[in-house]
């Protein structure tokens, strides 16, 4: 019983509080009427001050796991800024029922437009915001938690795009690289690949051996000497019979062409990947 009078005071006093308010409001709209400039926008400033927290209230209602919720805070503040400067109490008394769809439609167009890391088709966007609104009415109604049939049925859709759209949740805020994967310990970022160092440099090697091909059996025998077993010039102008200097113009050159002739190759290579790419976006 005790409770019971408890909740009643509390009741009575917040709708003491509410209705003191409400009478503020229209004693202040009223003062506006004679105002303009600076004077004005002073007085509409105490009306915005007096209800932000109807922007927390609603910043909580439509988006409570939203990243940050100081950008939606600031963008509700706006929606709260332009009710009061458009709100025309000759109509209606009542700025409440003004105010909030102006605040809410502020959040849900910033929600819309700038809440997803990978943005969905705006269709997909759309049912997803209808299946958030449908899973508490069905929920309520069935007494258990709705299946992907169950609201494929309540919005008369199908079952795959109930499900598409449920699964655009990792759209506004992406699943944690430190997650789990299956039973174990193993993380989502463990499981991602690195680069392969050998497989960075496999398309290089087949470059190199196409520009190799291009050289006489002797250039190819002065580079294997060189720069597989590693002799000196000395070495190998004994065994090739030329002078240490021969063998040094003769290396200069044989490098020179390779580097022309790999540039060329590698540039082919870009050419064809550009291509390709291009081709990829047009078909896309």
């Amino acid at each position: 019983m005790d409770d019971d009078a408890t909740t009643h005071t509390a009741h009575d006093r917040r709708r003491a509080e509410w209705d003191a308010r409400q009478q503020w409001t229209r004693a202040r709209f009223r003062e506006l009427r004679p105002l303009r400039g600076a004077p004005r926008r002073v007085a509409e400033d105490a009306i915005v001050l007096r209800h932000l927290d109807l922007v927390d209230g609603l910043v909580h209602h439509l988006a409570s796991g939203y990243r940050d919720q100081s950008d939606l805070r600031q963008v509700g503040c706006i929606g709260l800024v332009h009710a009061v400067r458009r709100f025309d109490p000759v109509r209606s008394d009542n700025f409440l029922s003004y105010a909030v769809p102006t605040i809410s439609g502020e959040i849900k167009r910033y929600l819309r437009d700038n809440g997803w890391f990978i943005r969905p088709p705006r269709r997909v966007q759309e049912l997803r915001q209808a299946v958030s609104s449908a899973i508490p009415d069905l929920a309520q109604s069935l007494r258990r938690e709705p299946t992907v049939a169950d609201l494929a049925g309540y919005l008369h859709t199908s079952p795959a795009g109930v499900a598409e759209a449920v699964g655009t949740r990792t759209s506004m805020e992406p699943v944690s690289l430190d997650a789990g994967v299956g039973d174990d310990d193993t993380s989502i970022g463990a499981t991602i690949g690195d680069n392969d160092q050998r497989l960075e440099l496999a398309d290089l090697r087949l470059s190199l051996r196409v520009a190799l091909a291009t050289l006489t059996p002797r250039e190819r025998r002065i580079v294997y000497l060189r720069f597989i077993e590693e002799r000196t010039q000395r070495e190998i102008a004994d065994e090739i019979g030329v002078t240490q200097m021969q063998v040094s113009r003769l290396l200069s050159a044989i490098l020179g062409r390779l580097h022309c002739r790999l540039e060329g190759l590698l540039e082919d290579r870009r050419d064809e990947e550009r291509t390709i790419a291009q081709m990829a976006r047009r078909t896309a």
